[in-house]
């Protein structure tokens, strides 16, 4: 297939502080199984020096992003992605992965690319199986990623999420806004960007909904084959003093409802 006849794909990347242990695996992995007929572009925000085959390959754009602390890491990811806008603006389609996915098998257009719809979530492994009244949902309504009890279809994860790239951008947009008036009325959504994820997919009919293939925790043993690992994160660096560091670096312990997994919980 000429280049030229190939659709051309952004993947967004957040690897800041130690979260850049996990790039050279994933990039080695995407590179061989995703979407292997697509010319795929890495934006990697990080503050790394220096990440694998930077200059090597032109198609791995690096932009310095410093660490937010724990959680802007990952609340203000759609704002980090903006200021790159006029670029993705460029290509057919855009997908965030987390930092601890890795591609375990081939992974298709026909199979991944949303078709008749402009976006793809994955539902979350921990409640595919589960009824409404059991998901996680921020059910605070002061929040702007409330849902009401009884309400909602799917609990998708936060993890793997794209489309086409004008839908994704928009989607992007209005979760952007959506984030800063939170923050602006001293609110903090329950799951931070999964939460809004899902009051977007709550409140639009234009996505599809992929099965938890595409978000497949290591060491779970679910009814599906993988074909995105999310890799266990305290095997790598020490998590909860990650996340329990504040902009000021001192620590605070933050109490939340249990959740059935928290696998995308993160970069």
């Amino acid at each position: 297939m000429k280049e030229s006849d190939m659709n051309k794909v952004a993947v967004l990347y957040i690897c800041t502080g130690k979260y850049d242990v996990f790039w050279k695996d994933f990039y080695i992995s995407y590179e061989k199984y995703f979407l292997p007929n697509c010319e795929k572009h890495y934006y990697v925000f990080t503050d790394a020096a220096e990440i694998y085959m930077e200059k090597e390959n032109s198609r791995i754009h690096k932009f310095y992003q410093e660490s937010l602390g724990w959680p802007d890491n990952t609340l203000m990811r759609f704002h980090m992605f903006l200021r790159q806008k006029a670029e993705l603006e460029t290509y057919d389609y855009i997908f965030f992965m987390n930092a601890n996915c890795q591609a375990l098998d081939t992974i298709t257009e026909e199979e991944f690319l949303p078709k008749k719809k402009d976006i793809i979530v994955v539902q979350h492994p921990g409640y595919y199986n589960k009824t409404n009244k059991q998901f996680a949902y921020d059910r605070n309504p002061k929040s702007t990623a409330y849902i009401p009890k009884g309400q909602g279809k799917y609990y998708v994860c936060g993890g793997v999420n794209g489309g086409r790239a004008q839908a994704f951008i928009q989607l992007m947009e209005e979760l952007k806004h959506n984030i800063d008036v939170d923050k602006k009325n001293g609110e903090l959504a329950l799951w931070h960007d999964e939460s809004h994820i899902n009051h977007y997919v709550w409140t639009h009919d234009n996505y599809e909904v992929l099965p938890p293939s595409y978000c497949w925790p290591e060491d779970w043993n679910l009814p599906m084959p993988g074909k995105i690992l999310i890799r266990e994160k305290s095997k790598w660096i020490f998590v909860d003093m990650v996340k329990s560091q504040s902009l000021s670096g001192k620590i605070k312990a933050v109490i939340k409802p249990y959740r059935a997994c928290n696998c995308c919980d993160g970069q």
